[in-house]
């Protein structure tokens, strides 16, 4: 029987501690679908088909990663999915209180669905989607945070050569 995980967020835009954090699933599972959701809650600075698209060129030499566009019930997904885990990072014990209630909550909807928490590696642990966009939008340099493909998609956004 083939381990799928599920990875989900937002990924606006996708991070090196991403990429640290599909590196460490695919030692534990044999597939991973990296779902990049559609989130109407927030105002993403990069459309859906943006993030799936820069995703999806990031992890290409990954042939066990998998990157799709999701909106819905992550449980149904990831049962449509026919997946066993969900990967979910922890930055910080600050992240630990809402990803502990996601996980209870989605261990309600379906009890055979398990929560995997991965830590990224300690140079990767500040960085967060929203730290990434505001420094960029400063024109902050932000390569050492994000593949080079993201660094010339925020240049492109925020008008910066």
């Amino acid at each position: 029987m083939k381990h799928i995980a599920v990875y989900h967020g937002t990924f606006d835009p996708v991070t090196n501690g991403h990429i640290d954090l599909v590196e460490r699933s695919l030692r534990i599972f044999d597939e991973l679908i990296v779902a990049v959701a559609a989130n109407p809650k927030k105002q993403p600075l990069f459309s859906l088909e943006e993030r799936v698209g820069m995703f999806k060129k990031v992890v290409s030499r990954y042939k066990r990663v998998k990157i799709e566009g999701f909106d819905g019930l992550l449980v149904d997904y990831v049962k449509q999915k026919k997946a066993v885990g969900i990967i979910r990072g922890l930055r910080a014990v600050s992240d630990f209180e809402y990803e502990m209630q996601m996980a209870l909550m989605n261990r309600r909807l379906d009890n055979d669905i398990e929560t995997v928490f991965l830590m990224p590696n300690e140079e990767y642990s500040f960085i967060t989607s929203t730290i990434v966009r505001e420094a960029a939008s400063y024109g902050g340099d932000v390569s050492s945070l994000v593949p080079g493909v993201v660094v010339e998609k925020l240049k492109k956004k925020y008008g910066k050569k």
